[in-house]
């Protein structure tokens, strides 16, 4: 199963910088051997959501939420009592250090990309306040009731969510003039914004209010190859978080992919070259022990 990030869907897993990558004769996760999941979570995608209907009256969900309706997506939907692996990108691969606390016996292996096991807060937290005051802030979201799309505070919010995602390396780059530059940001914000729900992005923002697996790490026991990479703004390597909480779970190989001018930041978790061969390893390393389920 392949779990995916705050906005996203499963059908990301699907862009060839992902797919074609995996899913063909003979690579990592070749469909010929393996039934892929590639589930939307509550609020996202086909799921349900606030836009559905209910808006700001919809249930405040939370990870653990958006976990347990996954588990029983599998137990009573599909007949799936364990996975061969569980891999999630952004907040699939927050899930992931979920799943592995709460749920060791379902996964034979794990890879979580893009995140860090802790409670989030300082600057990441801090954007992700921004973009959702952003909105709220918006005479024209009417405490979730518009009847348009408050524009203006989704601009807010969907402008912090590119900057929040980019690779500055590769834009400098791809985009070295003034002008190209302006171009693309605007641009890229034009096309965002009409792909967003204001309600639906509040929730999805402030679905991680209480996440923090770190009190129970030393739990942890799947085997598992977590990657983040150096570029990516959301998640700083200069913490030192990740090297710190990963001594705390010896069944983790932590991989930090180094930036250059051809990683994509935060988003370099669905850019699978860069990673395809830790998840070549982690398969063989947790072959022995696997089974049809």
């Amino acid at each position: 199963m392949v779990l995916h990030g705050t906005g996203g869907s499963g059908r990301q897993f699907l862009q060839p910088q992902f797919a074609d990558e995996l899913y063909g004769p003979g690579q990592p996760l070749d469909i010929r051997r393996y039934y892929i999941i590639l589930p939307d979570g509550i609020g996202h995608g086909r799921s349900s959501k606030p836009s559905d209907g209910l808006r700001m009256r919809f249930p405040a969900y939370d990870y653990a939420d958006m976990v347990e309706a996954h588990r029983r997506m599998l137990v009573e939907g599909l007949g799936v009592n364990r996975l061969r692996l569980l891999m999630g990108t952004s907040m699939g691969c927050m899930h992931g250090f979920v799943w592995a606390e709460v749920h060791p016996e379902f996964l034979q292996a794990a890879m979580p990309l893009a995140c860090l096991p802790v409670e989030i807060a300082g600057h990441n937290r801090m954007w992700r306040r921004a973009a959702v005051e952003g909105i709220r802030q918006d005479p024209a979201w009417k405490n979730g009731n518009y009847t348009t799309q408050p524009v203006q505070g989704l601009r807010t919010a969907t402008s912090l969510l590119q900057v929040a995602g980019f690779a500055p390396l590769y834009l400098q780059r791809a985009y070295p003039d003034r002008a190209s530059a302006e171009v693309y940001i605007v641009e890229r914000i034009a096309r965002d914004i009409p792909t967003r729900d204001a309600n639906d992005l509040i929730y999805q923002l402030e679905a991680s209010r209480n996440y923090d697996p770190r009190p129970h790490l030393d739990r942890i026991e799947t085997p598992m190859a977590w990657v983040n990479s150096s570029d990516d703004f959301i998640n700083p390597p200069d913490y030192g978080i990740a090297e710190e909480t990963a001594r705390q779970m010896p069944s983790v190989r932590y991989i930090l992919i180094r930036a250059t001018t051809e990683t994509r930041g935060h988003g370099t978790h669905t850019w699978a070259r860069f990673w395809r061969q830790e998840l070549i390893d982690l398969l063989a390393r947790t072959e022995v022990s696997d089974t049809s389920d």
